[in-house]
């Protein structure tokens, strides 16, 4: 399993994906996006997840221009905001992410809701920019395995990646389980429960390790294959969150984590949204 904040899986088409990257919801673009990125990006982090609905992609790029490491080794995820869904409208909210994050690639573009009426004729524009090289790779956020049938069925392509709220009290496993036998890579938002992380067992196991709760949520995403981006713009809370390479779960301690699953969504429904 991953061992070093560099490991990466290995997306269905070969693009090699960090396991770990820095989350940026609600990091403002005032400055503080910027400084965020670039943190992480001294610490080792080497992958950045941000977002059209964010307003923050033009802060996230400046800390990747400014961190003086080369561009092809930093991954970059943006997403398509429900509002710009459509093939033309996909196709220019595209070219407004590229130009605020100032990259002429993106390695991964997200659908951000199923949005119905709307997310198929998204994928077909998603298919286009990735025909075309504009970006490495496509995939959906928040989808659930029916909105990932329709895809399959309808598109060129499998999405590569569903990016979902993923921790220990919505482990989605039917989901998870239709993810790898199709090949697509889960990813974790909100890992952390948005800080929630009173559950004696992690307390117990952590300390059994020497790690905190959030280092062992973290731990338990990646040794279930599934790739995590903890928001924080504090640095040292970004190397509390990055150091979880140095010990491994046990099978049962696994299993421990995987019983506290209550169904339990912090976010939205993606079957009952209304934005």
């Amino acid at each position: 399993m991953s061992n070093a904040k560099t490991d990466y899986t290995v997306l269905s088409n070969g693009l090699k994906m960090p396991w770990l990257g820095l989350g940026v919801w609600k990091v403002k673009d005032d400055g503080e996006a910027e400084r965020t990125v670039a943190s992480a990006i001294e610490l080792g982090y080497r992958s950045i997840d941000t977002a059209a609905a964010y307003n923050n992609e033009e802060g996230v790029g400046a800390g990747i221009r400014n961190s003086g490491i080369a561009r092809d080794d930093i991954f970059v995820t943006t997403k398509i905001w429900n509002a710009n869904q459509g093939y033309e409208s996909t196709l220019a909210a595209f070219e407004t992410s590229r130009r605020k994050l100032g990259l002429d690639i993106v390695d991964l573009l997200l659908i951000h809701w199923p949005v119905k009426g709307k997310y198929l004729d998204t994928w077909r524009a998603l298919e286009k920019l990735y025909k075309e090289g504009l970006v490495r790779a496509i995939g959906v956020s928040n989808f659930q395995t029916h909105h990932l049938q329709d895809v399959i069925q309808a598109g060129e392509f499998v999405p590569m990646v569903n990016q979902v709220e993923y921790h220990p009290l919505l482990t989605q496993k039917e989901l998870h389980a239709f993810a790898k036998s199709n090949r697509i890579q889960l990813m974790a938002w909100s890992p952390l429960m948005q800080g929630r992380l009173d559950q004696p067992v992690l307390a117990e196991i952590g300390a059994k390790y020497g790690k905190t709760p959030a280092q062992v949520i973290l731990r338990w995403d990646l040794q279930n294959g599934v790739v995590t981006i903890p928001k924080s713009t504090n640095p040292a809370r970004q190397q509390e969150n990055a150091d979880i390479f140095d010990f491994a779960l046990t099978e049962e301690e696994i299993g421990q984590i995987d019983a506290l699953n209550r169904d339990h969504r912090f976010g939205p429904d993606p079957d009952n949204f209304n934005f």
